[in-house]
């Protein structure tokens, strides 16, 4: 058996599920009806991102519960086709409630990108990649 190389569900840990929901649909993303009171999916192109409270999901890995503050370690990127449509989505996500943490800009590896916090504090990258070009469904296409 091997381990397949690919990520099936991302669960963010919100202080409000419905309030962190309301933020995402605002950027135009919509709940799955498999969604419930206490956790919401979203479908993404290939994967699910699931809305869950960040002490039950502390609870759930059977590990105590951190703060928000400071940088967590990780963050999850959306890749764009241009340099405009990083300005373009991060007026976006602004406008739904998102903090921006740094505005976009041309940046040391050749591409541009900026970041926004999610009212939880998720930290999301916004970013045009050049030498990873967005293949006709939208996924970033890596050489082998």
């Amino acid at each position: 058996m091997s381990f397949d190389r690919r990520i099936s569900l991302i669960t963010l840990g919100v202080a409000d599920v419905q309030a962190s929901a309301a933020f995402y649909e605002r950027l135009g993303w919509t709940r799955s009806s498999a969604s419930q009171e206490q956790i919401v999916f979203i479908k993404l192109k290939g994967l699910a991102l699931g809305l869950f409270s960040r002490s039950e999901l502390a609870k759930d890995a059977n590990l105590p519960e951190v703060g928000p503050a400071g940088f967590s370690g990780i963050t999850l990127a959306h890749n764009l086709e241009s340099p405009e449509a990083v300005d373009a989505a991060m007026g976006l996500a602004v406008a739904a409630g998102a903090r921006q943490v740094k505005a976009p800009e041309k940046v040391f590896w050749g591409g541009y990108s900026g970041y926004f916090a999610d009212p939880d504090g998720h930290l999301w990258e916004l970013a045009h990649n050049p030498f990873a070009p967005l293949d006709e469904s939208g996924h970033m296409t890596l050489p082998d």
